[in-house]
């Protein structure tokens, strides 16, 4: 669409369906949205001020639900994709290069011609755009250039899985513009994870990518981490009553390495005293007779995470379950079960290394001494430092989005709306 048709269709509501569906319905949220795509396009427009056929493409953040840690031990779990979204204003062209611009970054620049990875490079943007394209290329998809500018509302940071989303948005974009937009979104998140894996230099696994490409509530069972078994649940908690918040703790998540990587070896640890690779390949009620002689192998803090493990992968697939046949009562006994286990048995609410942060253990503690302690609010993602989540009564969520603004800083607390679509071209239908 040309470059001044686009900026009055924007102007004039013309896209206001598909931003209903994506980010609500108030006009504040509408008017929001379309200033955010006009000042985009006039963005694109002063970088590349030569393209006139401009589209519009958006992918999700992701929020956990339940299974905290269970994916790297080929567990199941549960996310939602989230209004919170990356937009990019694209340009299509045959010059055999990919430029991506965002705000306060450089353009990067990327010759399809030459894809191959470089070390040097590892641990950037380039990296990942590199990783895609190629593994577009190795899977007989035909590809060609194009220029981007693009727009995050996941911002670094926040637990909701920016690079994920910065895939996925990458990933649909190759798709949609020389692949008729065929790929499975399981198969977009999958290329999204060699790009990370491999380019980037990340091992992350599969979860945050296949949620921010299929859209909802996605439930994932990682027995075969090559090939999971991904359901969408339909729920819809804004009509139960309910607003998904997020809270923004403040803590740093410098020098967290560590405590993130000891979850998956202390758990494996356990999980080789059975010959196995993994938690998921062992019997749970062989585990829980055998927790005195592991300790001769094995630390406490292992084994009770290990413990967490067991638990924890049930619950993710109960909570899915629950959701799926609309029963919000039994998905909150469930997940208060979780928020208890990722405290007592999991142990990743703060950094032992820096025991006197606790944002998560403040924000946690307020939220439940003014939403009361059946509260349903844990530690979200990764957890050690970071964010919250809590489902908050409508009628109550100004009273929590002035408290945790009051304790973390303004805008620290924010609503979320689960966003239906993963990623996707932004049509006027």
């Amino acid at each position: 669409m040309k470059k001044e048709l686009l900026l009055q269709k924007l102007n004039n509501g013309d896209f206001d369906k598909r931003f209903v569906e994506l980010y609500g319905a108030s006009e504040e949220m509408l008017a929001r949205q379309r200033a955010r795509y006009i000042d985009a396009v006039n963005r694109f427009a002063a970088l590349f001020p030569e393209r006139d056929e401009l589209r519009l493409f958006s992918a999700p953040g992701r929020s956990e639900i339940g299974g905290n840690h269970t994916d790297h031990q080929h567990g199941c779990a549960l996310g939602a994709a989230i209004s919170l979204d990356k937009i990019a204003v694209v340009s299509f062209h045959d010059e055999g290069v990919i430029r991506f611009a965002s705000v306060g970054h450089d353009t990067h620049t990327v010759d399809l011609s030459d894809l191959g990875i470089r070390r040097e490079e590892t641990d950037s943007s380039i990296s990942m755009i590199c990783g895609i394209a190629a593994r577009f290329v190795k899977k007989g998809v035909k590809i060609g250039g194009f220029d981007a500018f693009s727009v995050s509302d996941v911002f670094s940071g926040s637990g909701l899985s920016s690079s994920a989303s910065f895939e996925v948005l990458l990933g649909t974009i190759i798709d949609v513009g020389y692949n008729g937009g065929s790929t499975d979104p399981v198969e977009i998140a999958k290329i999204g994870q060699y790009a990370e894996n491999v380019y980037y230099g990340k091992k992350s696994g599969l979860l945050d990518q296949t949620v921010c490409a299929v859209g909802g509530f996605v439930f994932v069972d990682f027995l075969d981490s090559a090939d999971p078994v991904v359901k969408k649940c339909d729920f819809d908690f804004e009509a139960a009553g309910y607003h998904l918040c997020i809270t923004h703790t403040r803590g740093s998540h410098a020098d967290l390495s560590d405590d993130y990587t000891a979850v998956p070896t202390e758990m494996k640890s356990v999980a080789r005293q059975f010959g196995k690779e993994v938690l998921r390949e062992v019997d749970e009620e062989a585990f829980y007779r055998s927790v005195p002689e592991l300790r001769a192998s094995c630390t406490d803090r292992a084994i009770l995470r290990a413990a967490h493990f067991f638990g924890e992968n049930r619950r993710a697939v109960e909570e899915a379950q629950a959701l799926q046949r609309g029963d919000i009562d039994a998905f909150f006994r469930l997940y208060r079960a979780s928020a208890h286990s990722s405290a007592t048995l999991l142990q990743n609410l703060y950094s032992t290394k820096t025991p006197q942060n606790q944002g998560i253990p403040m924000g946690l503690m307020m939220s439940r001494r003014l939403l009361g302690e059946d509260a349903a609010v844990r530690v979200h993602g990764g957890g050690f430092a970071g964010t919250i989540q809590a489902f908050v009564p409508i009628d109550k969520t100004a009273e929590y989005l002035g408290a945790m603004n009051a304790l973390f800083g303004e805008n620290s607390c924010y609503i979320l709306r689960v966003r239906p679509f993963g990623g996707i071209e932004i049509t006027e239908e």
